[in-house]
């Protein structure tokens, strides 16, 4: 979620408050499926990523391009994310509407994660051994398509500035759209997988924003390396301190989980406000000697 959210900051410059309408997407593809076809989660994860990425094309051509054409500024466009993800919270509504009156899916409105879908290995459920490796796989395929291709030139072109990549023959919308794509679909396979997890609703994409914001500031905002370390820690501290804390405290510390991120966001901005990727750690561990 957090390297999604990172593609579409470095190509817009904007941050997308409607990034949760893409995972929300990927998660109600996979239940859709499931619960009318029988048809596995994992069996729809390519579905899922072209359904999110047609979704942010979309949201991109329609919304953000004719917006940065007119010279909006980019309070006004991050407001136009954030009505975009209104949006989309009114049409997942009604999608589980329909769901459960044309379809009598019962639980669309809010269901319970999808573990009885999910497979066993070595004793652990198929999710923590898949989403790790499909995380490790698109890393690696990102890295291929940023280095290896001539795309991948191209979008790190535009990135850096997107006049002089026009003058030397980049087509920057083109490389805008795929980006969108790419995010979009990403977005919404990680919203399968944490369908096995939690579960979802209608505004669950909303809900995990803050925790897709935490993980792109912790790891740079502007890197997707950074990004996926910064979305495994912050993760990982939202499952590790709240087990440890039900677990010491008592289990009145669980609801507030959602303060995790938010205190991940405020201790980045205070100390390293250009995240884990402004670091220099070669001569941090030196004793700052290069």
């Amino acid at each position: 979620m957090s390297v999604s959210l990172t593609l579409t900051y470095i190509t817009t410059k904007v941050p997308n408050f409607a990034q949760g309408a893409l995972v929300t997407a990927g998660l109600y593809t996979g239940f859709a499926l499931l619960s009318i076809n029988k048809i596995n989660p994992y069996e729809s994860l390519p579905l899922s990523f072209l359904v999110g990425g047609a979704i942010a094309v979309g949201m991109y051509l329609i919304v953000l391009s004719p917006l940065s054409r007119r010279g909006a500024p980019v309070i006004s466009l991050m407001i136009a994310t954030l009505a975009v993800d209104i949006i989309f919270i009114g049409i997942f509504g009604i999608y589980s509407d329909y769901l459960y009156q044309t379809k009598k899916v019962y639980d669309a409105k809010l269901f319970y994660a999808l573990t009885s879908a999910d497979f066993r290995f070595l004793g652990v459920d198929g999710v923590v051994v898949v989403a790790p490796v499909a995380l490790a796989l698109m890393t690696f395929g990102l890295y291929l398509m940023l280095t290896r291709t001539r795309f991948g030139l191209a979008m790190r072109a535009t990135v850096e500035n997107p006049n002089l990549a026009r003058v030397v023959g980049v087509n920057t919308r083109t490389v805008y759209v795929v980006s969108w794509f790419l995010a979009g679909g990403l977005a919404a396979m990680a919203g399968v997988f944490y369908s096995f997890w939690q579960g979802g609703e209608p505004d669950i994409g909303s809900i995990l924003l803050i925790s897709m914001f935490a993980g792109s500031i912790l790891g740079g905002l502007k890197s997707i390396y950074g990004a996926v370390v910064g979305g495994l820690v912050v993760g990982g501290s939202e499952i590790i301190i709240t087990t440890l804390g039900a677990q010491y405290i008592g289990a009145w510390v669980t609801p507030y989980e959602p303060g995790i991120p938010l205190l991940v966001m405020v201790i980045t901005l205070l100390v390293i406000p250009g995240g884990l990727t402004s670091v220099d750690w070669r001569r941090l561990f030196s004793g700052g000697k290069r």
